[in-house]
C-alpha cells in the first residue's frame, strides 16, 4: 500500500502518535550511539551544547528564516503536487493547537539533530551525516523538488554545525523551519474552513 494510502487510513492521533515515537527511536539510538562512538559519554555531550547568543542569531535564527522565505518563494510559485508528501504533514499540523506545534518541532529538531549533527556527523564526518539525514526522509523519493530541498536543507545545516560545533544552533535553525511551515500548514487550513463556512 502506498504511503498516502496508508496515511488516509490513519486517524490524525495515530499520525502524531507514530512521530512521537519516531523521535523517542532516535534519542535512544543517539544515547546507544554516543556510548559507543564517544570517548567519554557526559563530556562529548557537553562541550556539543553552548549558549552563545551570536552565533544562535547568525547560525541559527537567520538560516532558518532564509530556508522559511525560500520553501514559500518556492510553494507560491510551483504547482502543489510539487510539495505533495502523502499528507504527512498536512495531517500533522493542520488542526492542532500553536503549542503542539511548537513542541513537537522541538522535539523533532532536538531528536534529529543529536542524531545526525552530534553523533554521526562529529563521528563519520558532513557528508555521511548529511546524506544519512536526506535518506531518512525516503517519503521524497519520487519528489524531485521535496527531495532536492532535503538535501540542500540537510547539506546546510551540516554545515552550520561544521562552522559552529554547536549543537544549539543547528536545534533552533531546524526548529525555526518545522515549527514555522507547520504553522502555515495550520493557517492555511484555518483559512481554508472559514472560506468554506463563509
Amino acid at each position: 500500500m502506498k504511503q498516502s494510502e496508508q496515511i488516509k487510513h490513519m486517524e490524525d492521533h495515530e499520525i502524531r502518535t507514530q512521530l512521537i515515537i519516531s523521535q523517542f527511536v532516535l534519542i535512544f539510538i543517539s544515547l546507544a550511539g554516543s556510548f559507543i562512538l564517544f570517548d567519554s559519554f557526559f563530556r562529548d555531550w557537553l562541550r556539543l551544547f553552548a549558549w552563545d547568543n551570536q552565533d544562535i542569531l547568525y547560525y541559527g535564527v537567520l538560516p532558518g528564516l532564509i530556508i522559511v522565505g525560500v520553501d514559500l518563494l518556492l510553494i507560491r510559485f510551483l504547482p502543489p503536487s510539487y510539495y505533495d508528501d502523502g499528507g504527512i504533514n498536512d495531517r500533522l499540523f493542520r488542526n492542532q493547537s500553536v503549542t503542539f506545534i511548537t513542541l513537537i518541532s522541538l522535539m523533532v529538531a532536538f531528536a534529529e539533530e543529536i542524531l545526525f549533527r552530534g553523533v554521526l556527523q562529529t563521528s563519520f564526518g558532513y557528508l555521511i551525516a548529511s546524506f544519512i539525514f536526506a535518506l531518512v526522509h525516503l517519503r521524497y523519493l519520487r519528489k524531485p523538488v521535496l527531495l532536492i530541498g532535503v538535501l540542500l536543507i540537510s547539506f546546510y545545516i551540516g554545515y552550520l554545525f561544521h562552522l559552529t560545533e554547536n549543537l544549539v544552533v543547528t536545534i533552533v535553525a531546524h526548529f525555526i523551519v518545522d515549527c514555522l511551515l507547520g504553522l502555515v500548514i495550520r493557517l492555511k487550513s484555518e483559512v481554508g474552513k472559514n472560506e468554506s463556512t463563509g
